[in-house]
């Protein structure tokens, strides 16, 4: 092995050890508030940011927003800068900067800042992992910032830094133990991510009235879809319509479904804000919205195969709300053959919701444990599964990589095969077809 490969290794055995490490350190991934963070940032000098910033905040369709906002900007010739969560397969893809993940060695100099300047300040892991980010870009000096939070959005950590402008996509019930049961209480922590005086896109069509009365308490300046801006489909394409001017003939965004035009609205009423700093060619947007990409967010893989080819669909859906969407997709896209579904998830979500939305769809489930602590035990999934599957077959395996294996054999030419339930389930059997590919 070469000196630089020897170094390269290093660098990921000692990323893994800070990884355990912060894991390890707190009782909790996440804990919401905001005083703890912001006090060590304060500490290290990552506020005020210095560059323009975005951020993000939805139940569903924050990643896709993020995804266009990147690439729109990206083909504009800006540098951008992003934090996501979580990650498929490698940590480092929640921090990225001009489209490349951070370094394995700039992220451990990044904990080790963090580690000394923290004192006796217990933070949790995605504390930590939003403080290494900031640090990051602070070295990289990008032309902007996109912030995705984790959870909510009022105590959320990225809320620390003032956003220029905030996006609040689709809201639907999920982490209810932090945020409320309701759509009005978990639309009200989103709105917590408005500033006063500075724009606020909201993306729902349907907003809770609570987002709207905490963004009209915060002094936001409120842009609707559906009442500030929109899309006008026609037969080339479609339009952004907006009341300060909109742009014609745009091609339809490279990820699947409808409602990637509604996250395609957002991002270009949220850009249409930084034009005090750049102004995005119509150009740039039509290239951006051409070349986005984004893993498990109904990704589609046409695989060959000498009797005909099968289409493998991943979707990180999680949540009723995703579940709906993805359910939508799957009716709206071409072919009739039947529908073959993996499927695992986490304990803590609503599993009996999104299996009732999806279960009239599938024609043969292949159930596998997903490899986490928090994943719904084997035996209570298959349980609720049947409740919903009505003739339908449930076969269980004992990872969701063998369950995908197994469904991937019995898919037959001009069937489809749905691999769903969380990014954890989309990660495991996308790892296999990904060394394959290899």
């Amino acid at each position: 092995m070469s000196g630089t490969a020897t170094s390269r290794a290093a660098a990921a055995d000692d990323l893994r050890c800070w990884l355990r490490r912060h894991k390890r350190a707190h009782p909790a991934e996440i804990e919401l508030g905001l005083e703890r963070v912001r006090e060590v940032a304060l500490r290290i000098g990552l506020l005020p940011a210095a560059w323009p910033v975005v951020t993000v905040a939805g139940t569903n369709g924050k990643g896709s927003t993020v995804a266009l906002l990147e690439s729109i900007l990206r083909e504009h010739g800006c540098t951008t800068a992003s934090y996501t969560s979580p990650h498929i397969h490698r940590y480092n893809e929640r921090i990225r900067v001009g489209g490349e993940c951070a370094g394995d060695a700039a992220l451990c100099e990044a904990f080790e800042v963090i580690e000394r300047r923290r004192g006796d300040i217990s933070l949790s892991f995605f504390e930590v992992g939003t403080l290494a980010a900031l640090w990051h870009f602070h070295r990289c000096s990008p032309d902007v910032v996109i912030l995705e939070t984790g959870l909510g959005g009022r105590l959320d950590a990225v809320n620390i830094v003032d956003a220029d402008v905030a996006v609040i996509t689709g809201i639907g019930i999920d982490h209810t133990e932090w945020l409320g049961s309701d759509r009005e209480s978990i639309a009200a922590e989103k709105a917590g991510i408005a500033r006063p005086g500075r724009p606020c896109i909201y993306g729902d069509p349907q907003p809770p009235r609570g987002a709207i009365e905490e963004l009209a308490r915060r002094g936001a300046a409120v842009e609707r879809f559906g009442v500030d801006f929109n899309y006008r489909k026609h037969e080339h394409g479609w339009d952004f319509v907006a009341r300060d001017g909109g742009i014609e003939d745009l091609p339809p965004p490279a990820l699947y479904g409808e409602i990637q035009l509604q996250n395609a609205c957002c991002a270009l009423a949220a850009l249409a804000h930084l034009r005090g700093h750049f102004r995005v060619a119509p150009d740039a947007v039509r290239r951006g919205l051409a070349n986005v990409q984004l893993r498990g967010r109904f990704q589609i893989r046409r695989v060959a195969a000498p009797d005909g080819e099968r289409l493998h669909i991943f979707d990180i859906a999680h949540n009723p709300h995703g579940a709906g969407v993805m359910a939508g997709n799957l009716r709206a896209l071409d072919g009739s053959g039947r529908l073959h579904a993996v499927f695992s998830m986490l304990s803590s979500k609503d599993v009996e919701g999104v299996v009732r939305i999806v279960a009239p769809l599938v024609d043969c489930w292949y159930l596998g444990e997903a490899g986490s602590s928090g994943a719904l035990p084997l035996a209570q999934l298959c349980e609720i599964v049947r409740r919903h599957a009505g003739a339908a077959p449930v076969r269980h395996f004992a990872s969701v990589a063998q369950a995908y294996r197994e469904a991937a054999s019995h898919t037959a030419a001009g069937e489809r095969l749905l691999v769903f339930g969380s990014m954890l389930t989309v990660a495991e059997a996308l790892a296999g077809t990904e060394q394959a590919a290899r």
